[in-house]
This record gives structure tokens, C-alpha cells and sequence, in this order.
């Protein structure tokens, strides 16, 4: 699925075994729950596999059997973070996504056609149209990740993916849902895109990662952005810039698990449960109280994406 959008240098075989046990110790629990607000909970399982509970110590021990969502969604709520949004790439893991949010109410899920993958497919038209019927499910509360991608694709296929956003954004209005949107590389285009077509009434800016330059001109226009394990890198600190800059009610947090480790454990597989490690970063990089900022995220979770 992603892997095959990102053409890593190493196969996906290798990077699931060079991941597969290598989860970090479960953090300090948060004062206040939060969300997960863009984790991929297929992905984890499939290339990490599943986060385990802690020992006494603190360290990863064995995972119990059984269902590997619901491992993941206790170990995270043993943190306090309570609530996941399982985010769609393609038409398989949409699909994935609808059914885990229908028989796990600690779930939601977004359904999208990833930057990506739109050029790759052979019938845009037909996998649109499967998006849409997705959307149309009740736990299905958000419609991405769409966007644009200038990194992974080149100019031949940015033509398909603006067609592929411009669609995603009208099925995100008829269906008043949010807009979850991918952008690396494309700040201008993604805005550009967004006034053109008349922005849905919530935008979430996934995994943000403009300056504070683009972040107020987010934040005008009335967006939300979604900080992830990222804002906490040592060369992060014009992204930290960017998230001093962004008022407390429009700022989101996520994983996009299992990448974008956060510090200290960059590197190894990411997980809802690790959550607590970029909010209390972005508590110090804001000058937020950190209960009050648990406060704020989770209330800015459920405006989102509604009531779990």
C-alpha cells in the first residue's frame, strides 16, 4: 500500500524485519486524555507488528493475543490516549479503516485516495466513486489523506493528483466531513487548490510541516493543524515555530504510525501509544500548560471528527 507509493530503497519485507520488535518504551501517562488524530493502524500491524504492553519496568514486553487493533487501542489508552482516527491511503485500507471504526468505538476513520497513489491508478473515476460510498458510513468522519505531493511524485503526475484533490474536496462538502490533506512540498498549490474550490468548513493540515509563515496563513483561514512526532526533532525549529505560532484551539496532534517516531526513539516503530512524547513537547515549544493542552487537543478532536 504505502510502501509501494514511496519506493523505499530496501523492500518492504526488509523494513517490516528491520522494524518488527523494535517498539519503544511505553512514556509517562498524560494528566488529561487526547486523540490520535491520524495514526495507520494497518500499517503498524503489518510492517511493526503489535505494540505491546509494558513491564513492570516500563519496557516493551509480549503483546497478548488477539486482536491486534485492540491491543494497540489499549496499550495507547493506557497513556491517556483514548481515541484513534485510522486514515485511509488507497481504496483497500479505506475500506480496512470503515470496517475497524464500525467494531471499535475507540476508532474513527477517514477514507481517501493518498497523493501518491491517484496517478498509479488505472480508473480514477471508479476508485472515486468507492471513496464516495465510504463516505457516506457514519464512522467514517473524515475524508483523507488527499492533497498534493511534489517529493515522491514528479510533473507527470501532478496533473492526476490535483484532479484527484479537487474531487476529494467536493465529496468532504457533500458529505460534511473533514478534509484531512496531505501536503509535502506543495504549500502554495495546496492553498491555491483549497481557494479555489471553496474549502470545506474543517481542513485539518495532517502531519504539518510549514513554516510559521505558512502556519498563520493556515491559521486565517480558519484550519487546523496536526503536529506529529516530527516537531520534535533537533532540526525541527521551524516547525516548532510554526506550532508556537498556531493558536491552542486549532492545533491537532498525531503519529501517522508507524512513521515519525518522536525523540528520543526516532527511528524505531511508531504507535498511538507514544502520543504523550509530542504533547509534552509541544507543551514546552507553546508555553501551554500541559494539562491545559491535553484539554484543548481533545476538545479540538471531538469539533473535528465528532462524537466517538
Amino acid at each position: 500500500m504505502l510502501a509501494a507509493m514511496s519506493e523505499p530503497t530496501e523492500t518492504r519485507k526488509q523494513r517490516a524485519a528491520r522494524r518488527a520488535g523494535e517498539f519503544p518504551p511505553v512514556p509517562e501517562p498524560l494528566p488529561r486524555p487526547v486523540l490520535d488524530s491520524h495514526t495507520h493502524l494497518d500499517i503498524t500491524v503489518s510492517e511493526a507488528g503489535v505494540p505491546p504492553r509494558p513491564r513492570a519496568d516500563g519496557e516493551p514486553g509480549d503483546g497478548p493475543a488477539g486482536d491486534p487493533v485492540a491491543v494497540a487501542v489499549a496499550v495507547a489508552a493506557s497513556v491517556g490516549v483514548d481515541r484513534l482516527v485510522q486514515v485511509g491511503v488507497d481504496v483497500a485500507s479505506s475500506r480496512w479503516g470503515a470496517d475497524v471504526a464500525d467494531t471499535h468505538p475507540a476508532v474513527l476513520a477517514t477514507v481517501a485516495l493518498h497523493p501518491n497513489e491517484a496517478p498509479r491508478l488505472s480508473d480514477l473515476d471508479e476508485a472515486l466513486r468507492e471513496i464516495e460510498a465510504l463516505a457516506a458510513r457514519d464512522r467514517v468522519r473524515g475524508i483523507g489523506e488527499t492533497g498534493m505531493d511534489f517529493f515522491r511524485t514528479g510533473e507527470e503526475g501532478r496533473a492526476v493528483q490535483e484532479e484527484s484533490f479537487r474531487a476529494h474536496v467536493a465529496i468532504a462538502k457533500r458529505y460534511g466531513k473533514a478534509l484531512v490533506v496531505h501536503d509535502r512540498d506543495a504549500h502554495a498549490d495546496v492553498l491555491r487548490i483549497l481557494d479555489d474550490e471553496g474549502a470545506p468548513d474543517t481542513v485539518v493540515l495532517h502531519c504539518f510541516s510549514g513554516d510559521a509563515d505558512f502556519a498563520r496563513e493556515c491559521v486565517r483561514r480558519g484550519y487546523l493543524l496536526s503536529f506529529a512526532g516530527t516537531v520534535t526533532f533537533g532540526s525541527a525549529a521551524a516547525l516548532r515555530e510554526a506550532a508556537a505560532a498556531t493558536p491552542v484551539g486549532q492545533l491537532l496532534v498525531e503519529t501517522d504510525a508507524p512513521y515519525l517516531t518522536p525523540m528520543p526513539h526516532r527511528g524505531r516503530p511508531n504507535a498511538s501509544y507514544l502520543i504523550p512524547l509530542t504533547v509534552r513537547s509541544l507543551a514546552e515549544t507553546t508555553g501551554t500548560d500541559l494539562d491545559e493542552l491535553c484539554a484543548a487537543i481533545s476538545a479540538t478532536g471531538d469539533r473535528v471528527f465528532g462524537p466517538w
